[in-house]
């Protein structure tokens, strides 16, 4: 799996931006076959930070009715990333 692959997008909620405020976590949705090794080497990679701690987590999702038809939207998972001590978040995180 290639490194661009493992990292889906950055999360930004009212949840995740108290997270954050302490300089040192991140949270991004990644990709369901991804381990906790694959998504340290994707962060340390993409934004040159080094990483401290990993901590995965699985979104169920959601069923979901449109009148008759009942669907269900599809499982994710998400990773909260503890960046080493003295590390900064990467430009484009910090005003988010």
């Amino acid at each position: 799996m290639k490194l661009t692959e493992v990292i889906r997008r950055p999360i930004t909620t009212e949840k995740t931006t108290v997270i954050r405020e302490d300089g040192r976590t991140l949270v991004f949705q990644v990709a369901t076959e991804a381990n906790k090794i694959d998504i340290r080497r994707a962060v340390e990679k993409l934004l040159g930070s080094k990483v401290q701690s990993v901590r995965t987590s699985l979104a169920h999702g959601k069923m979901k009715r449109q009148g008759k038809h009942v669907g269900r939207r599809s499982d994710w998972k998400k990773a909260y990333v503890k960046l080493r001590e003295g590390e900064k978040l990467p430009e484009f995180l910090q005003g988010a």
